[in-house]
């Protein structure tokens, strides 16, 4: 298939901005979504040459996609060209029956609903409106829309959240059956309020997440969900040729594909080139309005960066990364005592070639092995 397969679409718009979130985003503003919108379509044209024909992925985010008006986001869905997996992230309390109608009669097949906690404290600590009951309503009303792709965010790591309320948070989970989880740990972006209030106890809590992290990947693993990157799971094929769950938007950027991203901040990498849309929704639109592309930051990747980046990628996943091409960036005497450690395995794959895998201990260990790799 000609041209790149996979396009990101940001849109920026939320109820409100949570205290640890550092994304692109922007609070209410409902005058401003037909105008963007209109400028996203008028930038997709404008890359439409990059792309294949009949993509493969779309991956709708932002900020809060389904906040946005909904004639604007049924005429934005509308538009994007065809893909086998279509993406729309949400939040709990913006999920009705007419949303997951609207989304489904629009060709979304996969949706990514950000749970984070089902803890009514704990989503006050993360300055959530949701609560658990909304993350419930939601999750069915996508099932009663016969969306039979739902993945479920979480978050642990949270100011206050003791061991017991992390198991909780899995059961609960586990009680609605997704077929997909990510399960991230919480990150306090310096300069967020959330940094500034809850630092020190953040701080305090660190030493714990690894405990909590192991946790996680024994009690979905146990629940038979595969553990296909650092932070994803998801749920086997029911039969042979069943639907891969796993994310293949994500999946491709840990494969390191090629993509496009139009709206405010999205990032695109193609052919060895990454370039950066500007974050300032004004200049976004006004520039667009006028029929020209939005101002960008570029940066031409070299063959080092790009090597670098399919390790530290690749080995996110519980697949063989193929080191053919990647010796000049890996450490070999650090390789050979990772292996000795048993932290990573090298084999022999079909073709001749040398794969590379972190073992569950390694994966465990995670980014601290893929540093020390890295020559």
């Amino acid at each position: 298939m000609s041209g790149v397969g996979h396009l990101y679409v940001h849109l920026p718009f939320c109820a409100h901005r949570c205290g640890y979130c550092d994304f692109v985003t922007v609070v209410g503003r409902r005058g401003e979504h037909g105008p963007y919108v209109q400028a996203l379509l008028a930038e997709l044209e404008l890359e439409r040459p990059l792309l294949a024909p009949r993509l493969e992925t779309v991956f709708v985010g932002g900020g809060t996609p389904t906040f946005t008006d909904e004639h604007e986001l049924r005429r934005l869905l509308s538009a994007l060209p065809p893909a086998a997996e279509v993406t729309v992230e949400a939040n709990p309390e913006t999920v009705t029956p007419e949303m997951a109608t609207l989304l489904l009669e629009c060709g979304v097949n996969r949706v990514s609903l950000g749970v984070q906690t089902f803890d009514s404290a704990l989503l006050s600590v993360l300055d959530r409106v949701a609560r658990p009951d909304d993350v419930r309503r939601a999750f069915y009303h996508l099932r009663d829309a016969r969306f039979d792709n739902i993945s479920l965010d979480l978050i642990y790591g949270i100011p206050g959240q003791s061991s017991a309320a992390l198991d909780a948070d899995i059961e609960e989970a586990l009680a609605l059956g997704p077929e997909h989880l990510s399960c991230y740990e919480l990150e306090a972006k310096p300069g967020t309020r959330f940094t500034h209030r809850h630092g020190e106890e953040l701080g305090r809590q660190a030493e714990a997440l690894e405990g909590y992290f192991e946790r996680v990947v024994e009690r979905l693993t146990e629940a038979g969900y595969r553990w296909y990157e650092t932070a994803n799971f998801c749920r086997p094929p029911q039969a042979d040729g069943g639907l891969d769950l796993r994310s293949q938007h994500n999946l491709a950027y840990w494969l390191g594909r090629d993509y496009v991203g139009i709206g405010i901040g999205a990032v695109s990498t193609v052919s060895g080139l990454r370039w950066r849309n500007t974050p300032r929704l004004p200049v976004y639109t006004a520039v667009l309005a006028q029929g020209e592309a939005p101002p960008r930051e570029l940066e031409e990747l070299t063959g080092d960066v790009r090597r670098r980046e399919r390790v530290m990628l690749g080995l996110r996943l519980d697949e063989p990364l193929l080191l053919d091409g990647l010796a000049p960036v890996m450490d070999a005497e650090a390789l050979s005592r990772m292996e000795r450690l048993e932290l990573v395995a090298r084999n022999a794959d079909e073709g001749g070639g040398e794969t590379l895998t972190l073992t569950p201990r390694g994966r465990l260990l995670g980014g601290g092995v893929t540093v020390e790799l890295l020559a």
